[in-house]
């Protein structure tokens, strides 16, 4: 066929927006009349990047799987591909003229930055216009935060995009299986008993409205508590990360509970760490060398001898700290741990095992399902005291036992080997005499490690050294750096 008869077409990329509803991209896409294709390309360069792992896939997959099914009201589905974002489009070109590419800013790690680079020359050079739209209120290009509040709480009063294509603007099922025989296709099959919560917005619609309607009613009291945060929490978190919904959608029906007094202090809690999880995206999108070291650059120079005996007890949960080891094996097992279990692990690994951050990130972004770069990178360094600004936190993981899982529930369902054990003696196995041991027929270094590390000693170690940095001049310089950069207007006020 020839470029002069060519239908001129329209391309939606989806990324990390994996829904129909509030997806910004679709409805520029749709506003113009133009026909329109809708693409989801598995990327060799993400298949084989280390942060990603087969549980993300699998949720990817039962995404486009659910976005089929609601397509398939319109007789239409998306065409999903395995290869890359410009082979994609040059082989849809030989058939159809794209016209527009339509799709998010996504703020990634540096493989899909600079993969969008090579997409925005290729772009340029088939003189195809490319349409992006802000994501999630994380804006591009801010030097500062002068009046990222406003911006993001302009964004987030909007209006959501409602999905409504007009009749035959969407390409046919029978178009794109045509377009399907020119490329490599991805085996779309999963595993329907995974331990993992389940991918798409029909799921995550479920997940939000028994959150709203009632497990949000202990938010504030169970978030803390390895076993009961499981259901008292939102889990909405994946649903986020790969885009099942917007963050726009999840506010407006926080401020819905908010305003109807239904479940209002947890919902107002709720609503100010979604404006977090926005801010350190945001701090993420300004500064991403933070994927591979530190934004204070007074801590680069940290040195950290690598063990790797350390980091293999660490990441298989047998480091004999019982909460360490069961926070471990869950996140392992189910993909998911609750905010102050995810701050306790990566504390022991970088404060008590004494290991660097960047050795922690590929390990953690394998097993949060809910991996968002915006949200791992700059965690994990608050967490490991590397940023400057923030409080030094070190999680003593016995003492957050006894508060957090006193009876030691959680630690008994994960570290199956204690469950025989006496209360007393959960969380501290290790404080058993060679007689009590020999009681419960239950033997330190035989039937569960011990301690791979003292606590005590490894504690202070560690604090000496991050405490002795935040006094060096370049730390210091890097402190009003960042506070400049970062830090919201409202709270320099209060400053």
């Amino acid at each position: 066929m020839s470029k002069k008869n060519k239908i001129e077409i329209n391309v939606v990329l989806f990324k990390r927006d994996l829904r129909l509803q509030d997806n910004e991209a679709i409805h520029n896409a749709l506003i113009t009349g133009r026909k329109t294709l809708f693409v989801f390309v598995f990327e060799d360069i993400l298949l084989n990047d280390p942060h990603y792992s087969e549980r993300h896939w699998n949720f990817i997959k039962e995404s486009l799987i659910d976005l089929n099914n609601s397509l398939s009201l319109h007789n239409s589905e998306l065409l999903i591909v395995q290869s890359n974002f410009n082979r994609t489009l040059q082989i849809i070109q030989e058939t159809y003229k794209i016209s527009h590419l339509y799709s998010h800013q996504e703020t990634g790690i540096k493989v899909t930055y600079d993969r969008d680079k090579g997409l925005k020359r290729f772009l340029l050079n088939n003189m195809i216009t490319w349409v992006e739209n802000i994501n999630n209120g994380v804006f591009r290009g801010l030097k500062d935060r002068e009046n990222w509040i406003e911006l993001w709480e302009d964004f987030m009063n909007q209006p959501l995009f409602d999905f409504r294509p007009k009749k035959d603007q969407l390409f046919t099922k029978e178009e794109v299986a045509h377009l399907t025989t020119f490329f490599q296709l991805p085996n779309l099959e999963t595993n329907p008993d995974a331990p993992f919560q389940k991918g798409g917005t029909t799921m995550a619609m479920k997940y939000m409205n028994t959150f709203f309607k009632d497990r949000g009613k202990n938010y504030n009291a169970h978030i803390s508590k390895p076993l009961l945060a499981r259901r008292s929490c939102s889990r909405l978190s994946p649903y986020l990360a790969w885009g099942n919904l917007s963050v726009r959608q999840v506010i407006k029906e926080t401020k819905r509970c908010i305003d109807q007094n239904i479940h209002k202090k947890q919902m107002e809690s709720f609503g100010s760490r979604l404006r977090w999880q926005a801010h350190f995206i945001q701090k993420f999108e300004m500064e991403d060398e933070m994927e591979f070291v530190s934004i204070n650059k007074g801590y680069r120079k940290l040195k950290k001898q690598i063990s790797e005996r350390y980091i293999e007890a660490w990441k298989n949960g047998m480091t004999g700290y019982p909460l360490v080891d069961a926070c471990m094996r869950c996140l392992k097992e189910t993909g998911y741990l609750n905010f102050r279990m995810r701050a306790l692990v990566v504390s022991f690994f970088t404060h008590n095992l004494w290991q660097p951050w960047q050795k922690a990130t590929i390990i953690l972004s394998q097993y949060f399902l809910d991996f968002e770069p915006g949200i791992h990178f700059p965690q994990i360094q608050m967490q490991a005291g590397e940023t400057g600004v923030n409080l030094l936190r070190m999680y003593n993981p016995t003492k957050n036992g006894i508060t957090h899982d006193p009876e030691g529930i959680f630690i008994k369902k994960w570290v199956p080997e204690l469950e025989n054990l006496e209360t007393a003696f959960v969380h501290e196995p290790s404080r058993m005499t060679p007689m009590e041991q020999q009681m419960a027929n239950f033997f330190i270094g035989k039937n569960y490690p011990k301690p791979i590390v003292d606590l005590q000693e490894t504690r202070k170690y560690a604090s000496d050294i991050l405490w002795n940095m935040k006094d060096e001049t370049t730390v210091i310089e890097e402190n009003f750096r960042i506070l400049k950069k970062h830090t919201l207007k409202n709270r320099k006020k209060s400053s």
